[in-house]
C-alpha cells in the first residue's frame, strides 16, 4: 500500500512539472504557478456564488429568528418591543422574500410573506409618529436623570460649603445646595410624568388594531410550529444542497480537463497536457475542501453527532475521534479511486509500451533496455505459465498469451 502511495506521489510531481518528461524551466514554473492562482481564485469565486443560489435557511424563514426572540423573551414589555422593532428596522429586509422568489432557488415560507405583510400595514405613520414621542420623551428621561446624577455628587459638596459658611462665589459646585435639591425635585416630578406619559403612549401603540393583530399573529402556536420545523429542515438540508451545486459547478470543469489531457497525452501535445493536468488538479483541490467542510456541517456529522448525542450524552469530544478516524478511511478510498481510474498502471503501462517507453516514469528507453536508465525501474515479469519474461502491468504475456492479472497485482 505504502509503495502505491510513493508511486501515486512521485507521478503526480513528475506529471506537474515537466513536459513530454522533461523538466520545465523557471520561467515556465513560474508561469504555470501564475496561471494555477488565477483560475484557482476564479474558482473559488465560482463556488461561492453559486452555494449562495439557493436561498438559506434564514431567508427562507425571515421571520423565524424574530417570531424566535419573542417566545423566548422574559419582559414584560416584549409586546411594546416587538412592535417597536418592527417600525424602526431597514425597510429593505421587507422587499427580499419578493426578490427571492423571483431569481433564486427555494422558496420563502408562506408563513413569513403573510407575517411581512402584516408587518408591513402595522407600519403606517401614525404608529411611527408614536414611536418618534416614545423615544423623544425617552431621551428627555435620559438627560434628566444624567443631570440628576451629577446633581447627587455635587449636593455633599455644595452642603458642605453651606455650614463651612463659604461665600457662593467661590463654590466650585455648579449649583448650591438649596438649588440643588430644587432641581433635583424638580427633574424627579418631570421624570415620572413622562414616564407616565410614555406608558400612556406604549399601552396606546399595543392596543391599536394594527398592534392587535400582529401581536395575535405572533402568538399563534400552530404557525410557530411550522415556520419552527420549516426551518430546521431547511437548515438541516442547505449543506447538502450547497455541496451539490459546488459539484455541479466543478465537475463539467473536472470533465473537460480530464478529456483534454488523456487526448494530449495521445498526441503527445506536452504543453496542452501539462497545463490541463493543472486544471484538473486545480478543479479537484475544491471540490475535496468542500467535501471535507460538508463532513463537518452536513448530514453525515449531524447524524454522527446524535448517535454520540444520546449513547455518550455530554461526551461530544469523540466526534473529533470518529472523524480522525474516518478521514484517513476516506483519503485511502480517494487514492485507491485515482490508482484505478486516473493514473491506472495498465492503461498506463500499454501506452508507454508501444511507445518505447519506461512504464514506471514514462521517459524514453531502448527496447531492449531491462532496466530503465532514467528511474531504475525494472521492466519485465516472469510469466508464470511458460515462465519468459514478459512486460510488467500488462494484462497477458506476450510469449504464451497467458493470463496475468494473478501476477500483476502482487
Amino acid at each position: 500500500m505504502f509503495a502505491r502511495i510513493n508511486r501515486f506521489f512521485r507521478q503526480f510531481f513528475h506529471r506537474s512539472r515537466t513536459i513530454n518528461n522533461e523538466p520545465l524551466n523557471r520561467v515556465s514554473l513560474i508561469v504555470i504557478v501564475l496561471i494555477d492562482i488565477f483560475i484557482l481564485s476564479n474558482v473559488f469565486s465560482g463556488l461561492d456564488d453559486i452555494s449562495r443560489w439557493h436561498i438559506s435557511p434564514t431567508e427562507a424563514y425571515p421571520c423565524y429568528s424574530q417570531w424566535q426572540n419573542y417566545r423566548n423573551e422574559t419582559n414584560k414589555n416584549k409586546d411594546f418591543e416587538i412592535i417597536k422593532l418592527a417600525l424602526t428596522e431597514q425597510r429593505d429586509n421587507f422587499s427580499f422574500p419578493q426578490q427571492a422568489k423571483q431569481s433564486r432557488l427555494g422558496k420563502v415560507s408562506e408563513v413569513c410573506l403573510s407575517y411581512d405583510g402584516i408587518k408591513n400595514k402595522l407600519a403606517n405613520t401614525e404608529n411611527k409618529k408614536i414611536i418618534q414621542n416614545i423615544t423623544s420623551k425617552q431621551s428627555k428621561i435620559s438627560n434628566l436623570d444624567q443631570a440628576n446624577r451629577t446633581i447627587r455628587n455635587q449636593y455633599d459638596s455644595s452642603l458642605l460649603e453651606k455650614i463651612a459658611g463659604q461665600p457662593r462665589n467661590q463654590s466650585i459646585n455648579v449649583v448650591g445646595a438649596e438649588k440643588a435639591k430644587q432641581e433635583l425635585n424638580e427633574n424627579t416630578r418631570n421624570i415620572a410624568t413622562l414616564n407616565q406619559e410614555n406608558s400612556n403612549l406604549k399601552k396606546q401603540l399595543v392596543t391599536k388594531p394594527d398592534s392587535s393583530t400582529f401581536l395575535a399573529f405572533l402568538k399563534d402556536s400552530d404557525k410557530l410550529t411550522v415556520v419552527e420545523k420549516g426551518y430546521n429542515k431547511a437548515a438541516f438540508w442547505y449543506p447538502s444542497i450547497q455541496l451539490t451545486l459546488q459539484s455541479l459547478f466543478l465537475l463539467p470543469l473536472i470533465i473537460v480537463a480530464l478529456l483534454v489531457d488523456k487526448f494530449a497525452q495521445r498526441r503527445r501535445y506536452g504543453l496542452v497536457s501539462l497545463i490541463s493536468w493543472h486544471l484538473l488538479v486545480i478543479f479537484f483541490i475544491p471540490l475535496i475542501l468542500k467535501i471535507f467542510e460538508f463532513l463537518q456541517i452536513g448530514i453525515i456529522f449531524k447524524f454522527i453527532f446524535d448517535i454520540v448525542s444520546k449513547i455518550l450524552g455530554g461526551l461530544l469530544f469523540l466526534v473529533n475521534y470518529i472523524y480522525i478516524l474516518l478521514i484517513p478511511l476516506i483519503g485511502f478510498g480517494i487514492i485507491k479511486l485515482a490508482q484505478k481510474v486516473v493514473l491506472n498502471p495498465k492503461s498506463q503501462a500499454s501506452n508507454r509500451i508501444q511507445k518505447s517507453r519506461c512504464v514506471n516514469c514514462a521517459r524514453k528507453i531502448r527496447n531492449n533496455d531491462s532496466y530503465c536508465p532514467h528511474c531504475g525501474y525494472y521492466q519485465y515479469v516472469e510469466c508464470p505459465n511458460c515462465h519468459s519474461m514478459t512486460y510488467k502491468h500488462l494484462s497477458y504475456c506476450r510469449e504464451c498469451g497467458y493470463s496475468q492479472e494473478s501476477n500483476n497485482s502482487e
